[in-house]
């Protein structure tokens, strides 16, 4: 070693002295933030987190999440029997089966009633009993106006005397003309329900006992206890036992959640464990050493909690998917310590300066265009996404920093070569060089034709229900609840604005006459919209002038026949209020569809069920024709902002591979192209693959280019820097099988759009591992230092 070395290695012993100290109080104090964190974890589970905002949409943004919101907590469950007999004695045994369990053990019912379908009804009923004449269907008031007060006479006196007449909410003087039942039953009819006189809900061939459920707390936990589900099982088994052939159907955002954390659970321990254990296991079988195995673990478990620490600060929360995405960083974080230790292997300690300070250009390149990658990734509006771009790159920093700053000093012993490590290591001398023989022009030829069919079959899709990872049979009962119940879909809707309630709800009413004719044409199932609870006041005054009118010539009428002095009762002089209305019982099914102040104006939501794609586009033709109605279908707009984003990061991912070949050419010159080929070849063979699966190409699948662009160049980096190196090419194997090991258990998310990374990256990684050696030069223009041994 020549004396300038000897005195540089000086210098920098005596410099990394306070930087390595200067990393440990980083670390203590991200170990005090753990601590902190996991005492009142903030993990969100929310999917609408990972969607896109819209630019210029912040008010939709707004509607969907308070109608979000609204249903975070609620479930709903269905007891389905063949008579109404049967249907009771189910929901007793399921009531008393959850009560006996909350004795037991409070915590395994995380969740209470809040009311049974009859119990709600007959709060409603005494809520409204005083507006009655202001309550008319559009059909009655046909009636009224049309019919002969004698006609209408008589069909009250038979009512009167007859001991088998129309079902009756009211003493007959109240509603000579039983005008009430009907209306509570249009209330059904308009959402596409049938419900009997004893409150029970009747589809599809069986009763129904409907019950509320809201939950305590959050269903997201991260112990993976399906707590919600297990207390929902044992209540059904009890109701099953009751009653032969129940039918129990479960619907409601906490069931999602619940599933979603259990899944997480599971995936996270998978990704994470498993990444770190197959990690571990190639460093011994790599070093057959125990201190590269301790310090290449405390890399990347400081390297995680960097991560989180720093997520959770910028954000505020940490989102689950970020937490699954961030497990699969094992297997890229570990590269820099596994480099070092391949580097050091078979060298004397003595010279671990020196080597520090050769490999740190080419290390630092490696982060850097890994992090450029992974910070492509909060180029998108996704606010999950942008919390996955800056847990990666606080971890790759994190993991990176504690290898240069700490283990020139842990590593002080020697490192024997193995013999797992010398055959890695000699197996670059049977990869081939690529040249312009005929055998290499033919290989081409059949690749080429390989990537033309699988990229000709390779198919888009930018829908966004593709993202949907709730367990299927949950889905189906989901579908199942809204089809008994008349259930709409919180991604459709009508949104209402006017200057205030009264516009609102005439707007509604407007609105709502629409979608009454395509109901009679069957192109809807019907709607949810809280006029027909509310009616607006000009519509109630019409309705009670008409009522007073024709029940007082009625019961004058009747009266002349039966020789009786009949009065018409009494009602409220004053309408329905829309304060007094939404803090009432009988506003409970529809409470969350008035929104209130809305960017200065009164705002309602109107939905609709039993949509069809033919149907959509009728109902925003309907919307645009009224003032102050919008048609609204979340579910296409995030569709198609997400096609938008996929090309528009197609786009940038030519600009990074542009910006990633300058970097490179700044450095190697005319090998530059060396480094880069591998990684480019590799994502087009990867898209030929996913067409030959038929996967098809989404968002998610761009993005995970754009890490193998940050990956991928870094096994290049190491050949072309460390050139006929067996140490360098050791290293990128291990590094590249733990990373394609990493990604190939994301590949194994129930989550799609995990999912869709681990599918690319499995296939990309894999790829450029293989091809990378084929592209390297003959001879090295970079000739580092030696390093003394």
């Amino acid at each position: 070693m020549t004396e300038p070395s000897i005195h540089a290695n000086d210098r920098l012993r005596r410099t990394w002295r306070w930087v390595a100290l200067a990393w440990l109080l980083v670390v203590l104090a991200v170990g005090w933030h753990q601590w902190r964190f996991w005492h009142a974890s903030r993990i969100d589970s929310d999917v609408l987190a990972l969607l896109p905002q819209q630019p210029g949409e912040r008010e939709l943004n707004d509607v969907t999440r308070r109608i979000a919101d609204a249903g975070a907590r609620q479930m709903v469950v269905l007891l389905g029997a063949a008579d109404a007999n049967g249907a009771k004695r189910a929901q007793a045994a399921f009531v008393g089966r959850l009560d006996e369990l909350r004795k037991a053990d409070p915590a395994s019912v995380p969740f209470v009633e809040t009311g049974a379908a009859q119990d709600w009804f007959a709060r409603a009923q005494d809520f409204y009993a005083s507006h009655r004449d202001r309550l008319l269907t559009a059909a009655q008031r046909e009636t009224l106006a049309a019919a002969s007060v004698d006609a209408l006479a008589q069909q009250a006196l038979a009512a009167l005397y007859s001991p088998l007449g129309a079902p009756r909410l009211t003493a007959w003087r109240a509603d000579p003309l039983a005008l009430w039942p009907q209306w509570w039953q249009q209330r059904a009819a308009s959402s596409g329900l049938s419900i009997g006189e004893d409150g029970l809900v009747q589809a599809e061939g069986r009763y129904w006992e409907a019950m509320q459920f809201e939950t305590s707390a959050s269903a997201f936990r991260l112990n993976g206890n399906p707590t919600i589900q297990g207390a929902l099982d044992a209540a059904s088994d009890a109701a099953r036992a009751q009653v032969a052939g129940l039918r129990v159907v479960r619907a409601g955002v906490p069931l999602h959640a619940e599933a979603a954390a259990v899944h997480a659970n599971f995936e996270i321990n998978t990704i994470g464990w498993g990444s770190l254990a197959a990690v571990l296991l190639l460093v011994w079988l790599a070093f057959r050493s125990l201190r590269p195995i301790l310090l290449v673990a405390a890399s990347l478990l400081i390297g995680v909690a960097a991560a989180l620490s720093v997520t959770a600060l910028v954000f505020g929360k940490v989102h689950l998917l970020t937490l699954i995405f961030g497990a699969s960083l094992v297997g890229v974080a570990e590269d820099y310590g596994i480099h070092w230790f391949a580097s050091r292997q078979g060298g004397d300690a003595d010279a671990r300066w020196a080597l520090l300070r050769h490999l740190l250009p080419g290390m630092c390149l490696a982060l850097a265009t890994s992090a450029l990658a992974y910070l492509a990734l909060g180029l998108a509006p996704f606010p999950g996404l942008r919390q996955m771009a800056l847990f990666s790159v606080v971890g790759l920093t994190a993991a990176f920093l504690t290898a240069i700053c700490w283990f020139p000093w842990l590593d002080g012993g020697t490192l024997r070569d193995s013999a797992f490590a010398r055959r890695i290591g000699d197996s670059l001398r049977f990869f081939p060089r690529i040249d312009g023989s005929r055998k290499w022009r033919i290989a081409g030829m059949v690749v080429l034709a390989f990537v033309v069919v699988g990229l000709c079959r390779l198919r888009t899709d930018d829908d966004l229900r593709g993202l949907q990872s709730s367990p299927k049979p949950l889905i189906e009962q989901q579908v199942e609840a809204g089809r008994i119940l008349g259930l709409p879909s919180p991604a459709q809707f009508f949104l209402v604005r006017g200057g205030d309630a009264e516009q609102v709800l005439q707007r509604e009413e407007a609105l709502v006459d629409r979608l009454r004719g395509l109901q009679d044409k069957g192109e809807i199932g019907g709607w949810c919209a809280i006029s027909d609870w509310l009616p607006s006041r000009k519509r109630q005054d019409q309705n009670a002038a008409l009522s007073a009118r024709i029940e007082s010539d009625v019961l004058a009428k009747v009266g002349a026949a039966t020789g009786e002095r009949l009065q018409r009762a009494t009602f409220a002089a004053q309408p329905l209020d829309p304060a007094d209305f939404l803090a009432s019982p009988a506003s409970l099914p529809v409470r969350q569809l008035w929104l209130g102040q809305l960017d200065g104006n009164v705002a309602s939501v109107v939905m609709v069920n039993g949509l069809t794609k033919k149907t959509t586009a009728t109902l925003a033709a309907q919307a645009a024709e009224i003032d102050g109605v919008r048609w609204v279908d979340r579910t296409a707009d995030f569709s198609r902002l997400l096609g938008h984003y996929r090309k528009l990061m197609s786009g940038l991912l030519l600009v990074g591979v542009a910006l990633v070949y300058l970097a490179l050419h700044a450095r190697y010159r005319r090998d530059a192209w060396r480094i880069l080929l591998p990684t480019l070849v590799a994502a087009v063979l990867t898209l030929a693959l996913l067409g030959w699966i038929g996967q098809p190409l989404q968002l998610f699948n761009v993005l995970a280019l754009l890490l193998l662009l940050g990956t991928g160049v870094d096994y290049g980096i190491f050949l072309v820097e460390h050139d006929g190196d067996a140490r360098a090419w050791m290293a990128v194997c291990v590094g590249a099988a733990s990373t394609w090991l990493s990604f190939g258990l994301l590949g194994l998310s129930a989550t799609p759009a995990l999912r869709a990374f681990g599918l690319t990256l499995l296939f990309g990684i894999g790829a450029v591992w293989l091809l990378s050696p084929l592209f390297r030069p003959a001879t090295s223009s970079h000739h580092p230092d030696s390093i003394a041994t």
